[in-house]
């Protein structure tokens, strides 16, 4: 036997059979998943690629995902409804309703409730946008409204749960660390995956930090959230008497630790966590100056109505915007006050004030700079609201609504200027091309040049997917 044989004998005899099998499969896995990642990102993957094989075309680099956590109403934003607003007050025709899933209204008696604003078309394409959304109509070219979305949650969080993995089971990777496992990350001073948070309205919506897990990919491919007032991240600055240098060298004591430790254990989440502790060392620079908005021009903060450190909606998203131009792969914005079960012309407004102007600058600075053409942004909550009324008083409210609800898209390869689908005469269930959410990530990693039947790994014994294992197609019909 020779030497080196005997070496691999040793070291093999170190490992029990689940760390081999594990390592194995991971190289067979690497090799699978080299041959359809596009040319231009395989590398900042770590991967090699077979260049004859044909790929997608990618037509996206980046993802800007707008979540308005509580759910905004379909019928106060997208969807006009006509014969709802005449049977304002009347009783909610059973035939809607009967045997459908319902959160807080289940067993009470249903009233119609109209839409509680006016619509107008905006744009040369006419699209109908609501009053209380003036701002996004000046952009109603650029974006394509999706009016028949469907989801399979009723309440909040399992809602955002499925929204943002695709399943309801605990421990799967969100969507934006699918799409880092799958692409890699562009920059190298900032996370590929980055989450921001501002309130504002009725009841602000709790978001659990394991809503940007990376579920059981490599822990490196979670969100990190950064905070627009106070430090940006948790333990960002070095505590009073420890220097750079002194901290770099603590960085590479642990490093030179941890490789020590994998040298004998094949767990790739140890070399997950090395460069977690690069990062983060890095990320000691580059983020303060990132964060620090105000060497904005005083024009593009009237823009977006942002004031520096005020950690609102609309400072946030030129943070977005900053962030795309650094390389982070994929930014989630989350606004936590869209839960109007009362009060409902009331809070649509306090937020509307809050996003409308931000949203539609964050579209115009970026078709400003460029980047439009290869940013995805994705508008809209976890689920819509009931056409049905809920609470008393002159300003009621309306439920959670599952059964057809809008959202809608811009740049990154969709088709401006679009309106696609349709619920039916009261906005309650969609009824013409109806996409569900699996159907929305489809579309999104196809943009990113991703078949989303292909991405896939294998976890307890399945191959899981972001998409399910349930058919989800690709949105054609909004692909510019």
């Amino acid at each position: 036997m020779s030497e080196s044989q005997a070496q691999f004998l040793q070291q093999l005899h170190q490992l029990n059979r689940r760390q081999f099998l594990g390592s194995l499969s991971l190289g067979i896995g690497a090799a699978a998943l080299s041959q359809w990642w596009p040319t231009d990102v395989a590398g900042a993957a770590g991967f090699p690629l077979n260049p004859s094989l044909s790929v997608p075309l990618a037509r996206a680099k980046r993802v800007i995902f707008l979540s308005m956590a509580g759910g905004p109403s379909h019928l106060e934003t997208f969807d006009e409804k006509p014969k709802l607003a005449q049977l304002d007050g009347q009783p909610m025709p059973e035939s809607y309703t009967k045997g459908m899933p319902i959160a807080q209204l289940q067993g009470k008696p249903l009233k119609c409730l109209g839409p509680r604003a006016g619509f107008q078309r905006y744009g040369e394409s006419g699209q109908w946008i609501s009053d209380y959304l003036p701002h996004i109509g000046t952009v109603a070219d650029d974006i394509a409204i999706v009016k028949s979305m469907v989801t399979e949650q009723i309440n909040h969080d399992p809602a955002h749960t499925f929204m943002n993995t695709g399943s309801i089971i605990t421990n799967r990777p969100s969507m934006g660390s699918w799409i880092n496992y799958g692409l890699g990350s562009v920059g190298e001073n900032l996370p590929g995956f980055v989450v921001l948070t501002s309130v504002g309205g009725r009841n602000p919506q709790p978001i659990a930090a394991r809503q940007w897990s990376s579920g059981f990919l490599p822990s490196n491919l979670g969100g990190v959230e950064f905070h627009s007032k106070g430090d940006p991240v948790h333990f960002v600055s070095n505590p009073a008497g420890i220097t750079r240098d002194r901290q770099q060298h603590l960085i590479e004591a642990v490093r030179d630790l941890d490789r020590m430790r994998a040298s004998d254990r094949a767990d790739p989440e140890v070399e997950a966590r090395i460069s977690q502790y690069e990062l983060a060392f890095r990320m000691q620079v580059s983020v303060p100056e990132l964060m620090d908005i105000s060497d904005e021009s005083p024009e593009t903060l009237a823009m977006y109505g942002a004031v520096p450190g005020d950690g609102t909606y609309a400072s946030n998203c030129l943070l977005a915007r900053r962030l795309a131009q650094r390389g982070v792969r994929f930014i989630h914005l989350y606004h936590r006050g869209w839960d109007h079960h009362g009060g409902l012309k009331q809070y649509m407004k306090t937020c509307c004030n809050l996003c409308d102007q931000p949203t539609a600058a964050l579209i115009q600075d970026l078709k400003n700079k460029g980047m439009l053409d290869d940013t995805l942004i994705v508008w809209g909550g976890e689920f819509g609201r009931t056409p049905m009324s809920q609470g008393g008083g002159d300003d009621p409210g309306r439920d959670h609504h599952i059964k057809g609800f809008s959202m809608f898209l811009a740049g990154g390869g969709i088709k401006g200027g679009v309106t696609h689908g349709e619920t039916d005469d009261l906005g309650y269930n969609a009824v013409e091309d109806v996409v569900h959410v699996r159907d929305l990530h489809a579309t999104m990693l196809h943009l990113l040049g991703i078949d989303h039947r292909r991405l896939s790994v294998q976890y307890q014994g399945l191959d899981v997917k972001l998409t399910g294992v349930e058919k989800a197609r690709v949105v054609k019909e909004i692909l510019a």
